[in-house]
């Protein structure tokens, strides 16, 4: 009998590894975590991890923690903390207890620590960072012996509660595990795993001046926490090596089922940066607006371009777990949210490029009200009212003077259907100065009310418009691709690979039903794209809305 929800099954690798423990009693229930590194916001390669460690918990009734890697206070702040804790709470997890830091455990690092220098295979190494280079070796040659490597552990006893007292300078020396220079395998050659930081940390203060390594502190807390399943990427596949050395060497994780590391392929979306390192470098340089910027892949940015949380564990599901390494088309992402959108987004008007259109035989002095559909294939969403007048505003690029058959829309002396409303003509046209058109002057068929024209007129194309006394003025930021190229981390510098187009500003016109559009709530504006409201700038007196798709892919 299976373990896992049938209905919500997707099979890998790793499932199938969880399955066997479970029918050969290895463990008898699962316990995974996610253990972000408080150093900057989650991006999409995240989310990936999270709905693998969160999804597995789920399915196979299990616990799943969130588990700050806070080793490194330099870098850390309070605000990717609740950051990270936001993001995994909208993608729809709840994580198992209280929020965990590896902080948490740094009285039990210290003294597993000790408890390796008192057996020996610990030191504290006084060779600086160029030195320790040096002996370390090359990938063709093995290291050579520290010269301290050998000191008693009385001596290292005593050096490394100096350490801890504060009373050496940083870079001064570090602890380092005694296990073989000559290894094939860099991380074991006399890895640092204690090292000399005066930094305020920010969930203990100043308490420490050292602080664990994070392989070190890494699998300690993986056994204190009692870990089944220790899900990573690929790149710290060597490194169970060191995971595996430290829990042999402690005398409290000798238990035959303890935890075991598990290797998966991170996710590599293409037009897309996944370091949050370089990520960082674009917030600090303010090559994008910030860490919520919706150009950035960054689950803060993707929620405020409008993707939805179901849509992000769709596309983390479609691309399944394997451990080889592949670049995933960004259009996979961009269809799951489509999908999503298509099927429940209401539809509104809104023109981009506004253009005026004069009606000059409608009759009203005041606009008429027309009822239109809220969704056209879901019935249950009701209608919305839409006010039409004598003056609209239309799309520049939907009206031409002269144009081929292929141009389904409003041409000079040609008729063509506005949405939800009356078929017009075009008659003549004012132009500015500079010779764009400013105003389409047009009659109407006033028989044309969600009809077609009674003489058997075809009339083959519809645009989209807005009434001009009730239009809404607001902007629109049309997001594009922040980069130019498909694989920008391969790019010495990513500024030679940077869209200049990646955000265009326009100023236009939104139905009146629009005035209190929240974020977070998807329209699609009809022949437009699918849009939401800006979660930071948009408000009912001056309205944002971010694009957050195309109706269909149309990047080249």
């Amino acid at each position: 009998m299976s373990h896992v929800d049938s209905e919500v099954r997707p099979s890998n690798f790793i499932r199938n590894i969880i399955d066997e423990d479970l029918e050969s009693g290895k463990h008898t229930q699962v316990q995974t975590r996610f253990p972000p590194e408080p150093n900057g916001y989650l991006h999409i390669g995240h989310a990936k991890s999270i709905c693998l460690n969160f999804g597995i918990a789920k399915d196979y009734q299990g616990q799943c923690n969130l588990r700050f890697d806070d080793t490194n206070p330099e870098k850390e702040d309070i605000d990717y903390v609740n950051s990270i804790q936001q993001d995994v709470s909208w993608l729809g997890f709840q994580w198992s207890g209280d929020v965990r830091y590896s902080s948490n455990y740094f009285d039990q690092l210290h003294a597993y620590a000790v408890e390796l220098i008192e057996k020996g295979i610990a030191y504290v190494c006084f060779l600086n960072g160029e030195q320790t280079r040096e002996y370390r070796g090359t990938l063709k040659e093995p290291g050579k012996n520290s010269p301290y490597r050998d000191t008693s552990a009385a001596e290292n006893l005593a050096l490394f509660e100096k350490m801890r007292l504060g009373e050496f300078k940083e870079g001064e020396c570090a602890l380092r595990a005694k296990i073989d220079m000559a290894s094939p395998f860099m991380c074991m050659r006399d890895p640092v795993i204690y090292r000399i930081r005066f930094a305020h940390h920010h969930q203990t203060g100043d308490k420490w001046c050292i602080y664990p390594m994070y392989d070190f502190t890494h699998c300690i807390s993986d056994a204190i926490e009692n870990i089944t399943h220790s899900i990573c990427t690929l790149e710290f596949q060597d490194n169970r090596r060191l995971y595996d050395w430290v829990l042999d060497n402690l005398s409290d994780f000798q238990a035959p089922n303890r935890t075991r590391q598990y290797e998966f392929s991170r996710l590599n979306l293409e037009y897309t940066l996944m370091s949050k390192r370089k990520l960082n470098d674009l917030v600090t340089r303010k090559l994008v607006t910030g860490w919520d910027d919706p150009r950035m892949p960054t689950i803060a940015g993707l929620r405020r371009r409008g993707y939805t949380a179901a849509s992000i564990r769709e596309f983390c599901l479609r691309i399944g777990v394997t451990k080889q390494d592949n670049m995933v088309e960004v259009g996979m992402l961009d269809a799951c949210i489509r999908e999503e959108l298509n099927e429940y987004a209401p539809r509104a008007m809104a023109v981009l490029r506004p253009i005026k259109v004069i009606i000059e035989n409608y009759p009203n002095a005041i606009p008429e009200i027309i009822n239109a559909a809220v969704h056209p294939n879901k019935e249950a969403m009701g209608t919305r009212q839409l006010a039409f007048g004598r003056e609209l505003f239309i799309d520049a690029e939907d009206f031409k003077e002269e144009a081929n058959k292929q141009f389904k829309r409003l041409v000079m002396g040609k008729e063509v259907r506005l949405r939800n409303a009356y078929v017009i003509k075009a008659e003549r046209c004012d132009k500015d100065a500079e010779g764009n058109i400013t105003t389409v002057y047009c009659s109407y068929d006033a028989d044309t009310l969600g009809k077609n024209p009674a003489d058997g007129r075809k009339v083959k194309g519809v645009i989209h418009w807005v009434e001009s006394s009730t239009a809404l003025a607001a902007e629109f930021r049309l997001y594009d691709r922040l980069f130019t190229e498909a694989n920008p981390a391969a790019f010495e510098t990513v500024d030679e690979v940077l869209n200049p187009d990646s955000l265009v500003v326009l100023n236009g016109y939104a139905e009146a039903n629009l005035k209190q559009a929240k974020s977070e709530q998807a329209y699609q504006f009809e022949r437009e794209g699918y849009f939401c409201a800006d979660s930071k700038d948009s408000t009912p007196e001056h309205l944002v809305f971010n694009l957050t798709v195309a109706l269909r892919d149309s990047f080249a």
